[in-house]
């Protein structure tokens, strides 16, 4: 049997660290129950800041309704077995109609408490409120940090970049010769890259508790749209019957194109430029047989596809760029 690497991650050292705090300030406070506080903290560090924050919130208002609960059930009718069951049985519908079910397993064990006590005074109530505010408030405070991961999602950035230039760049090669041996892995690698970076971009947004966007993941929302134009024109690409000078207009773009591929925006540059072929297509000679035809159709269909890639852009802000170059 194959083991998996033993590792530590920064969630694992931070609920470590939070439950001893929390324990240790329960115990400060003289706390009953003082060991829950470290129970609440676990089940409140979570992935990202907002999800922590909605996690303290939620089991917070499902403890308070248990807290209702009991005074009802406990308190109402009596402290036993069968009574807590019936208590929870019509607790958990009320909590998931709720959507604070998330918040069943801390609430619970304010119930147990209580049950416990076997008496609901005030001094208890206190209690389980003041072990709620050092469970919560120490799994915000020790989720409050979460390490940047900017720069793997510019390694993702760059990466699919080099990905769309080299795709363009096979696409040349074919348009010219009339064949390629590409195997079109690198459309593959870039669907799948991309899912991947949208998804730690939005794992960025979710540790910005004021921030509502993320330039990363509208960047790589972006770049899929324009994959699957990509997608859309390599079959007309690679269905030309014969290969015609227009044929070399696009394929003279195309590979402009492919070697100015980054992440800021002057995509009008690529309009301007996409225009001038469409005029120099409108120059050229007509087509003297049917396939000829097929083709120049194909290749402006091409150019129409082209020209939305750009726009889709030119309405993206663009990431501060150091380069020159122009882009795509």
């Amino acid at each position: 049997m194959k083991l998996k690497r033993f590792s530590i991650g920064y969630r694992t050292m931070k609920t470590a660290a939070g439950v001893a705090i929390a324990i240790s300030l329960a115990q400060f406070f003289q706390l009953d129950y003082y060991v829950s506080a470290g129970i609440l903290t676990i089940l409140c560090i979570q992935p990202t800041k907002k999800k922590s924050i909605r996690a303290a919130f939620s089991r917070l208002v499902a403890s308070l309704i248990g807290i209702g609960y009991a005074f009802v059930f406990l308190e109402g009718i009596a402290y036993h077995p069968a009574v807590i069951g019936i208590m929870i049985l019509l607790f958990i519908p009320v909590l998931v109609s709720l959507r604070f079910s998330d918040g069943f397993v801390s609430s619970s064990v304010i119930l147990l408490h209580i049950y416990d006590s076997k008496n609901l005074t005030l001094d208890l109530f206190l209690n389980e409120l003041s072990l709620m505010a050092v469970g919560f408030g120490t799994a915000l405070a020790v989720n409050m940090y979460m390490p940047s991961i900017e720069r793997k999602l510019n390694a993702y950035r760059y990466e699919i970049e080099s990905l769309y230039s080299s795709i363009f760049q096979e696409i040349v090669i074919f348009l010219r010769q009339g064949d390629s041996a590409w195997t079109g892995k690198e459309l593959t690698e870039s669907a799948a890259l991309l899912k991947k970076a949208k998804a730690l971009a939005y794992q960025d947004v979710e540790n910005h508790v004021t921030r509502l966007e993320n330039k990363y993941y509208h960047y790589f929302d972006m770049r899929e749209q324009q994959l699957e134009i990509i997608e859309r024109i390599l079959p007309q690409i690679t269905a030309l019957p014969v290969i015609v000078g227009h044929t070399h207009l696009v394929a003279d773009f195309l590979e402009d194109l492919a070697l100015h591929v980054h992440s800021g925006n002057t995509a009008y540059r690529y309009i301007s430029k996409l225009q001038a072929v469409k005029d120099d297509f409108a120059t050229m000679p007509l087509p003297n047989t049917h396939e000829k035809f097929l083709a120049m159709a194909a290749l402006y269909q091409v150019i129409q596809e082209m020209e939305d890639y750009l726009e889709i852009k030119s309405s993206y802000k663009g990431f501060t760029n150091k380069k020159t170059a122009e882009i795509n």
